[in-house]
């Protein structure tokens, strides 16, 4: 038996564009990621010679074969046509639920990766990427992980220039959004701004941090802040005491905000510690 190790990595969207809905049912998007340091730790043991089992950390998540990172696995083995003798997973998560953070795909994004290293490297890493979308919309890009442009359901792949060295706070509000329904949602309103993606690209060609934060947007933001109006406290509490720019990430509900020092980021999550627990202060990564 070998037992493997890999880390998964939260992503924030820096822009999040919906560009329409396609004949599939699924939502054009056009979106500029980051992986930041928020991280799962994700253990394999291969070749138990028993059946497959999963364990996640917090019990109120799959414990089993409905588990993206169980998916990943099977998906992988099915098709490289190998028989691992037998799969143990263990999921310790850090990366909160329903945050819009990628946590399920983050773990899944990371046994594809483990596995795929395990066997050889069969697959480059696009190939992987690839691979992952058949698994989640977020896994491609969470395999490759890094700054990157991502299109069309998440599976269309372009890397960007890495971030500036900065640091960003999480904080993770108690309720979570319904994805399936914000989409729903998004297709009955009229999106009066959205981002632009060419400025964050340039930004971050420049490597100027400021307009980076300048350009970070989310049509999802306002339509969630409006029936949560507690987001516009987190924003308000972290444009106060110095953040550079913060929106929602994903469909929410947790709120990033871009710091120029830990010292910044440090009064922030002091100012947010007492209505919030899941707090975050993270890297780019």
């Amino acid at each position: 038996m070998t037992t493997l190790y890999e880390g998964a990595f939260a992503k924030v969207n820096l822009t999040l564009d919906v560009l329409g809905k396609r004949e599939d049912g699924y939502h054009d998007l056009q979106s500029v990621m980051q992986t930041i340091s928020i991280r799962d730790d994700v253990e394999i043991d291969v070749g138990t010679g028993k059946p497959w089992t999963l364990e996640c950390s917090r019990e109120e998540l799959p414990q089993g074969e409905e588990n993206l990172a169980w998916k990943a696995a099977k998906l992988y083995c099915d098709t490289m046509k190998i028989d691992p003798d037998g799969l143990a997973i263990r999921i310790t998560k850090r990366i909160p639920s329903g945050a819009g953070l990628g946590g399920g795909s983050a773990d899944a994004a990371a046994v594809l990766r483990a596995l795929n290293r395990h066997f050889d490297s069969p697959l480059s890493i696009f190939a992987l990427a690839e691979l992952g979308a058949q698994v989640g919309s977020d896994v491609p890009f969470c395999v490759v992980g890094g700054t990157a442009m991502v299109e069309g359901s998440g599976e269309r792949l372009r890397k960007l220039p890495d971030m500036p060295e900065c640091i960003f706070v999480v904080c993770k509000p108690e309720f979570s959004v319904s994805t399936p329904e914000l989409y729903k949602k998004i297709d009955t309103v009229a999106i009066p701004l959205h981002p632009d993606n060419r400025a964050m690209e340039t930004a971050l060609l420049a490597g100027d941090l400021n307009k980076i934060a300048d350009n970070v947007y989310n049509v999802f933001d306002p339509i969630v802040t409006a029936d949560h109006l507690e987001l516009n406290y987190i924003k308000s509490i972290c444009n106060s005491y110095g953040s550079l720019g913060q929106q929602m990430t994903g469909s929410g509900s947790a709120i990033f905000a871009l710091m120029p020092s830990f010292e910044y980021a440090a009064v922030v999550c002091n100012m947010l510690k007492d209505n919030y627990s899941q707090l975050f202060i993270a890297k780019p990564v």
